[in-house]
């Protein structure tokens, strides 16, 4: 079996180079954050410093940052002309941070399209990805759709929407697919069995292509299938199970593709030492938990 790229999302709290030395002590392969305070527009510009001790330490603490998840309050599909060119703003200045760093993947939610409809929606969020794209910014960082659960006017929701916004920008060949497995589970797509995890993937290959996947959220449901509430738990202890995890993570077309948590923790590190314990050990076969039952 090739080796499985497992990894957290990590604060920079302390500088951007702390993540890394945070993903070493969690155990992560890979790591994924913020590139700033995902609760403001605007951020200061990197100093080459900055930048420096940041491609340093991912050397040094020999855990790799794969991938950049941009600000919430970007809605890349927003009706309101302020908000949208706002919003594209932020975009462009998250895909330029991602291509200082040398961060290859852009991680986005596709937005929300708060009343104006499903397909203006998601043209809306395909022209603002292409206005983005023909800037000349960040040309080898590839920007990651990520499915969502579907709450309130969410876009992304249906692997059909995801395929759509593909389709329709001009330069499908800079977008990818995130899979966060709480998100789908509460949109409706079954994972919690072989079988049905295997219906899942056999639809997100037709509609999408698994070409595009690129990276996984791994998170478990805290909400039944289908709720359409995004709440993530702990993995094996929601509503997934840790069967549905064992085949994902078994999965021989995802070796080496980054599969991240985005699990609840507290202030140290333990609930992500914990999770990735438990996924390592389900590619084993056996998992941590089964001595419990």
């Amino acid at each position: 079996m090739k080796q499985r790229r497992f990894g957290a999302h990590m604060s920079i709290s302390g500088g951007l180079h702390t993540a890394c030395e945070r993903g070493r002590r969690a155990g992560c392969d890979v790591v994924q954050i913020f590139s700033k305070n995902q609760q403001q527009w605007r951020a200061r510009p990197l100093t080459d410093e900055e930048i420096a001790r940041f491609k340093e330490a991912q050397v040094t603490e020999g855990v790799p940052v794969v991938m950049v998840h941009d600000s919430y309050l970007i809605n890349l599909a927003a009706p309101d002309d302020e908000l949208w060119h706002k919003s594209i703003v932020a975009f462009r200045e998250e895909l330029e941070r991602c291509a200082l760093l040398g961060i290859p993947c852009l991680v986005t939610h596709p937005g929300a399209h708060i009343g104006s409809g499903e397909d203006t929606g998601l043209r809306r969020v395909a022209a603002a990805l292409d206005l983005v794209f023909e800037t000349g910014v960040g040309r080898d960082v590839i920007v990651l759709l990520e499915t969502t659960a579907g709450q309130g006017s969410s876009l992304g929701r249906r692997f059909e929407e995801l395929a759509r916004i593909i389709e329709y920008s001009r330069h499908p060949e800079r977008l990818g697919v995130c899979v966060d497995t709480c998100h789908i589970f509460a949109a409706g797509y079954d994972i919690r069995t072989p079988e049905s995890y295997a219906a899942t993937i056999e639809e997100l290959d037709r509609v999408i292509g698994i070409a595009r996947v690129k990276a996984f959220h791994l998170n478990d449901s805290q909400k039944e299938l289908g709720s359409r509430v995004d709440r993530h738990t702990h993995i094996g202890e929601g509503c997934i199970g840790l069967e549905g995890f064992r085949a994902l993570v078994n999965d021989e077309r995802f070796a080496g593709l980054p599969m991240v948590l985005e699990t609840p923790k507290g202030d140290d590190l333990a609930d992500d030492v914990r999770n990735l314990a438990t996924l390592r050990s389900l590619c084993n076969g056996q998992s941590e938990h089964d001595d419990e039952r």
